[in-house]
């Protein structure tokens, strides 16, 4: 069990960033061909994406159910990068999960939304948590007189 916070915090992130929520949805369970690769090449793809270097731009992710996610990027051209470089786990992946999808496009749903946040324009905050989403993938910082309400962790 991660370690619980007992503090108030909030997340502290410098710069614009990127927030990529993505996920897969089974609708027929019964065709663990079509759903299976792609459950498989997720985990496949945040393994590499954790090894990969800070030069990557990728900051971290949270799980928001079994199958998705919420994705933390440096840059939009950095997630984009990862996405179309073919010698990474995501584009053959993509190429698979479209081949199989061919005959059969309901059979599983992919989804994802890409938010390109400015600097300075998040709100965050956790008490009693664990490190949890921005805050886990950008570091965290205490609430204080000063950011104490959510108007002032935003301006």
């Amino acid at each position: 069990m991660p370690k619980i916070n007992a503090d108030r915090v909030t997340a502290n992130i410098e710069g614009d960033f990127v927030v990529f929520l993505i996920g897969l949805r089974i609708n027929k369970l019964w065709r663990p061909d079509k759903w299976a690769p792609a459950a498989k090449a997720m985990v496949a793809m945040l393994s590499e994406l954790y090894s990969a270097g800070p030069e990557s731009g990728f900051l971290g992710h949270q799980s928001l159910s079994t199958f998705n996610m919420a994705q933390y990027w440096r840059s939009f051209d950095h997630l984009e990068a990862y996405a179309r470089a073919k010698d990474q786990a995501h584009w053959p992946a993509w190429v698979d999960f479209n081949r199989r999808m061919k005959s059969g496009r309901g059979d599983v749903g992919i989804w994802h939304e890409t938010y390109l946040v400015p600097a300075g324009r998040y709100e965050t905050v956790y008490s009693g948590m664990p490190d949890f989403g921005l805050a886990k993938a950008a570091g965290r910082v205490a609430v204080t007189e000063t950011n104490a309400a959510a108007r002032d962790r935003i301006a």
